[in-house]
């Protein structure tokens, strides 16, 4: 029979549908892979060449002519870090400027790559930028929350194929933050202790639903996954913002990302996926409660009415098989998974 499971953490009940369940090697994508890719595209707006196509630069790794990532404006942005800050409630209508800050991160020069190709020294410059960025624009006083994001595939949301990833930044706490600081604190005064910390202590224990972990990060898929394959990668030290992590943390985490993302990618045929840097608001920088983490969500299935009508998820992966799935792909090249 199915059964409901609750995730702590958001608090959604989650009908794991064991009768409906798939084998893992099911969720695999079915459509063929375009063409080889080239190494660079003349009319991309990211490849080596077209730096000067308008978009102002706030971040580089490496020389004008040599760069490994770059920090640049969204050239149609959501927000805008010119406008001016103003805040109207008239009756129960309320308007605020949209005033913040979104950029794009280009992940590489080449433009036929993607994160599970790299090797992890390339995607712990990825996640070096996102810390330098992290770090600069929290300073501004009108950022409340920095939301750093990946869409990789058009069933996530992505419109260029050259690898990048982005950055937004808002004068105001999504009410989705709110919402699981909430619950945290909830935990934290009836316990004493950080739920994040203790279910990466249960999943440990546990075991079958962990993928990998290393030194600094276990990536591991919740009891109460809300999808099939979302995966989770806690650090191991408690930690509730994502710039607060150390040189040493951020190659592990290179290390961990890059394993997850490649064995998603030979395990599923490269799924399309979103993954997002779950982090505090900027006034909550360091609590007892809240422990920062990155959700991996693979797009392999559909929400649907009833999805849409309820707000509850239908699971139809066991997490414990999904886990063991991902756990047994052996990804190509050395035992660090590095590719040159």
């Amino acid at each position: 029979m199915s059964e409901l499971r609750q995730n702590l953490i958001t608090r959604d009940w989650v009908i794991i549908a064991t009768e409906r369940a798939k084998r893992p090697d099911q969720f695999a994508n079915r459509k063929l892979l375009p063409a080889l890719v080239p190494p660079h595209r003349p009319d991309c707006p990211f490849c080596v060449g077209n730096e000067e196509d308008g978009t102002s630069e706030t971040c580089r790794l490496g020389d004008r002519s040599d760069w490994k990532v770059r920090a640049i404006y969204n050239k149609y942005p959501a927000l805008s870090p010119t406008a001016e800050w103003m805040r109207i409630s008239s009756g129960i209508h309320r308007t605020m400027a949209g005033i913040g800050i979104h950029e794009v991160i280009v992940e590489h020069p080449r433009h036929d790559l993607t994160t599970a190709l790299l090797s992890i020294e390339e995607v712990a410059n990825i996640l070096l930028v996102y810390r330098q960025r992290y770090v600069e624009i929290r300073k501004n006083p009108h950022i409340e929350t920095i939301i750093i994001f990946k869409n990789h595939g058009e069933t996530a949301g992505t419109s260029l194929e050259h690898p990048h990833s982005q950055l937004a930044a808002t004068p105001v706490v999504p009410s989705q933050f709110r919402s699981r600081i909430d619950e945290a604190i909830r935990y934290f005064d009836d316990t004493g202790e950080c739920l994040f910390c203790r279910t990466l202590e249960d999943e440990l224990a546990a075991r079958e639903r962990v993928i990998c972990e290393s030194e600094h990060f276990v990536a591991f898929i919740p009891y109460a996954a809300l999808s099939p394959f979302h995966t989770w990668i806690f650090p191991r030290r408690h930690s509730s913002s994502f710039d607060e992590m150390t040189d040493a943390e951020l190659t592990d985490l290179a290390y961990t990302l890059k394993t997850v993302l490649a064995k998603l990618y030979y395990g599923l045929n490269n799924p399309d996926y979103n993954y997002s840097i779950r982090s505090v608001p900027i006034a909550q920088r360091s609590t007892k409660y809240f422990h920062w983490y990155i959700a991996i969500i693979p797009r392999v299935s559909k929400q649907a009415g009833f999805e849409l009508g309820s707000g509850m998820f239908i699971n139809t992966a066991l997490p414990e098989e999904s886990a063991a799935f991902l756990r047994s792909i052996e990804v190509p090249g050395d035992t660090n998974f590095g590719f040159t």
